[in-house]
């Protein structure tokens, strides 16, 4: 038996590299996990194992709003939080709450920003359209893009065919995916708020 787990692009692109590929898998799309399921993903690992910390309900609370139920975020946020608390008790200090900001920016740098450097100047554009829809964390189409841009206030809007050819180029990037229902997503989990995060024009988008 073989099992391959990966982001969304994984099963076209394995399709693309061999014939027939789409007959020898049976596909399964994993969803994040619930708020509940995010609290028994961190603290029931510390109950069943000798721990010298425990997340309390504000911290917990902060990783489920942080992670969205993903469980590559839920692990790389308690490991950085862990690091944190490791070093306030060594040197004497009490274990301050969740770092959030200092650990957001280390992802970004970590995950986020390889991803982001395939994208041209103009696809990043177009990707900070995108994240301004309000089901831009689900799905969405060209015409929602095309109908949002007037109201961003771009000096070079984008037309229908324009954002086709460019959806499929960051599909090639690995950025988009189309989905099983003909619409399009970010091919990486919470895409949009980290491409927020990197323009500060788009607080003054109205």
């Amino acid at each position: 038996m073989l099992v391959l787990t990966g982001l969304p692009t994984l099963f076209p692109k394995l399709v693309e590299a061999r014939t027939f590929a789409e007959r020898m898998f049976h596909v399964m799309f994993l969803d994040p996990l619930n708020e509940q399921e995010t609290r028994d993903a961190v603290t029931v690992p510390l109950q069943n194992n000798p721990c010298p910390f425990s997340f309390h309900e504000d911290s917990l609370i902060t990783i489920w709003n942080v992670s969205r139920g993903y469980p590559y975020f839920i692990q790389y946020f308690c490991r950085e939080v862990f690091d944190v608390w490791i070093q306030a008790t060594e040197t004497g200090q009490t274990p301050p709450t969740v770092p959030v900001t200092p650990i957001m920016k280390k992802l970004d740098s970590d995950f986020f920003a390889g991803r982001w450097s395939r994208a041209t100047d103009r696809q990043r554009e177009l990707l900070l359209v995108v994240s301004q829809l309000e089901n831009s964390e689900s799905e969405f189409t060209v015409q929602a893009i095309v109908e949002s841009v007037p109201n961003l206030q771009l000096d070079k809007p984008f037309g229908n065919s324009h954002v086709s050819q460019m959806l499929a180029s960051l599909s090639d990037a690995g950025l988009i995916y189309k989905n099983r229902h003909g619409k399009y997503s970010f091919a990486v989990p919470l895409l949009g708020d980290f491409i927020k995060r990197q323009n500060s024009l788009v607080s003054s988008w109205g």
